[in-house]
């Protein structure tokens, strides 16, 4: 009798987990297989970059699915990008691999950018300061003629304000 109530209490359990929705098989599938795919370029430092977006820089290693092809782009800063194309490759009782492995890639230089002939922007001018105004230096008129022997009685001229140029001698 105990082993009738044990049989029942258990196909209950297992059909209750037959019900529930978070039951899934996916976990019983085989992972999909990987194989190791080494990256060299020259010069080194480059990044390479899978279509299924793993990356690594240069010389480097990736695991990477053997289902389908995959396509590995380098770039580093002056240089041009590259492509490569990594196709499966299944042998009779083997693992599927990746070829070609390793991949080396050799990056050439990018050529020099045009300089622009464009011109820059022009500047706004500063805003201009106002000028003090400045009183006018009164100048002495030159002739070109030898001067006329003065009156004795003639008034000295009155001193004339600083001029930057020294002043005549006195006579």
């Amino acid at each position: 009798m105990m082993y009738r109530v044990i049989a029942i209490v258990g196909g209950a359990l297992a059909l209750a987990a037959c019900s529930s929705s978070d039951f899934n098989l996916d976990g019983l599938k085989p992972a999909p297989s990987v194989d190791t795919v080494r990256f060299e370029s020259e010069p080194p430092g480059a990044e390479a970059k899978t279509s299924n977006g793993q990356s690594c820089r240069t010389p480097c290693a990736l695991a990477l699915p053997t289902d389908a092809p995959l396509t590995v782009t380098f770039s580093l800063t002056g240089y041009q990008p590259e492509s490569d194309t990594l196709e499966p490759f299944a042998q009779t009782g083997s693992m599927p691999t990746l070829r070609p492995n390793p991949v080396m890639v050799e990056l050439t230089a990018a050529p020099p950018q045009p300089r622009s002939t464009r011109k820059p922007a022009a500047r706004k001018p500063a805003a201009a300061k106002p000028a003090a105004a400045k009183p006018a230096t009164p100048r002495p008129a030159r002739s070109s003629a030898a001067p006329a022997a003065a009156p004795a009685a003639a008034p000295a001229p009155a001193p004339a304000a600083a001029a930057p140029w020294p002043a005549p001698p006195r006579q």
